[in-house]
């Protein structure tokens, strides 16, 4: 037998079964048994031998659809609910409405809190508390040194704040219970006002008690604070972790490097994903069952394909994320899984450059595969594939369980 060598960024079909057979697996433990413990989906994984792991061909479901506590009727691997698609929610960015009050530019949002049933994993629901009904809530974005102006409702019946990760000097505005005006009742409305720094990749949750509770139950998202260029330009050294010489080559790398980050100037040159990494509880015991990247499990896995023209069956709610191998890729990545002290970011063949919190425009890490983020840490992570072949290249945690119940994914790249 002739070595043809390794199939540049995988197979199709070897992905999909492995997508497949984890899905099926996970979803078939969870909904079954609203009392199953993540210890026994995994151990329902081992037992599962190589099948778990896409080796022994396509996953097939298994017919048994009755109704459970978490979830309803539906084809294994498919996802049954159209009001989240977490490929829109990758790229989308809430810019609200600018305007300028007395000489201060004003960016301006709405938020809402609200209860809602989301689905997590094919067929599989999860009772969450959203911000605008949806879990990760809108990723807000902003441009450093305007004032962001959030006008907040809870319409659930549970008291609830937004508490931004900023640099915030007026303890009023801070959304905890203890200040200001405290927790929102339900039918209140209270107006939020943050200036808007630093410039970085930043998280806003709710405040209050339990806090863990309001967090794993969906209550958080992503704030983008673009750099400023003209700032950058007048004060080069407040984005850089460097303490060599200021040439003016390098600042003019520095600016340009805030241009690519800003939407109001050239960041639809870059290719901008937000990746929020989130985990569910689904039996309410401390522990989580299912996890993702951007709330549902193997979305960006790959789904069955039709082996006569290569088009996607399951394309509409399972399928990888696909890029241009000829453009520059940014992931703003957070950690918001509760009950789990550490999640990490793993790419497969594949080395990146990382910018802590985002906060600095030159790398904290560079050239590295991996990294690791407590809960609401986040950073950038900076890709190019520009010299890899097409194909089908993975990324996951490398916490291995958290991959085998939910978070594992594929880039897919394009010539």
């Amino acid at each position: 037998m002739v070595n043809e060598g390794p199939r540049s960024g995988g197979d199709r079909e070897d992905a999909a079964a492995l997508t497949g057979s984890l899905s099926e697996r996970l979803v078939g433990a969870v909904r079954d048994d609203a009392a199953v413990s993540r210890r026994a989906v995994l151990g329902g994984l081992g037992l599962a031998g190589a099948s778990a792991v896409g080796l022994s061909g396509g996953a097939t479901a298994s017919g048994d659809h009755d109704e459970s506590p978490h979830g309803r009727a539906g084809v294994v691997g498919e996802f049954q609910s159209a009001d989240f698609d977490p490929h829109e929610f990758l790229r989308t960015f809430e810019t609200g409405t600018v305007q300028t009050e007395n000489g201060q530019r004003v960016r301006e949002f709405e938020l809402d809190a609200s209860l809602r049933e989301i689905e997590i994993a094919p067929g599989v629901t999860f009772p969450a508390w959203t911000y605008d009904g949806q879990v990760p809530g809108p990723t807000l974005r902003a441009v450093e040194g305007e004032l962001v102006r959030i006008r907040f409702t809870n319409g659930q019946e549970h008291p609830h704040t937004i508490h931004p990760h900023l640099k915030n000097v007026n303890p009023r505005m801070d959304g905890i219970p203890q200040n200001g005006p405290g927790v929102i009742e339900q039918g209140e409305r209270f107006v939020y006002e943050w200036k808007a720094q630093p410039a970085g990749c930043h998280f806003y949750h709710c405040h209050s008690m339990p806090l863990k509770e309001h967090i794993h139950r969906g209550l958080y998202g992503t704030m983008i604070i673009d750099p400023d260029p003209e700032r950058v330009r007048e004060n080069p050294r407040d984005y850089v972790n460097y303490h060599g010489p200021m040439t003016d080559d390098l600042r003019a790398e520095l600016v340009e490097e805030a241009e690519l980050r800003n939407h109001e100037y050239r960041a639809d040159e870059v290719d901008e994903m937000v990746m929020v990494m989130n985990g569910f509880d689904t039996n309410f015991d401390g522990d989580n069952e299912v996890y993702a990247a951007n709330t549902r499990a193997f979305a960006y896995g790959v789904g069955s394909t039709d082996a006569e023209n290569g088009e996607w069956e399951a394309g509409e709610t399972v399928e990888p994320i696909r890029i241009r191998r000829d453009q520059r890729q940014r992931v703003y990545l957070i950690n918001a899984v509760e009950f789990d002290p550490i999640n990490s970011f793993h790419t497969h063949s594949q080395f990146f450059d990382y910018y802590d919190h985002g906060t600095t425009l030159m790398p904290t890490h560079k050239t590295v595969d991996t990294v690791m983020q407590c809960q609401a840490q986040r950073g950038i992570v900076e890709l190019d594939y520009s010299d890899h072949q097409p194909g089908l290249y993975m990324f996951h945690a490398h916490q291995s369980e958290f991959a085998e119940l939910g978070w594992m994914s594929f880039f897919e790249v394009q010539a």
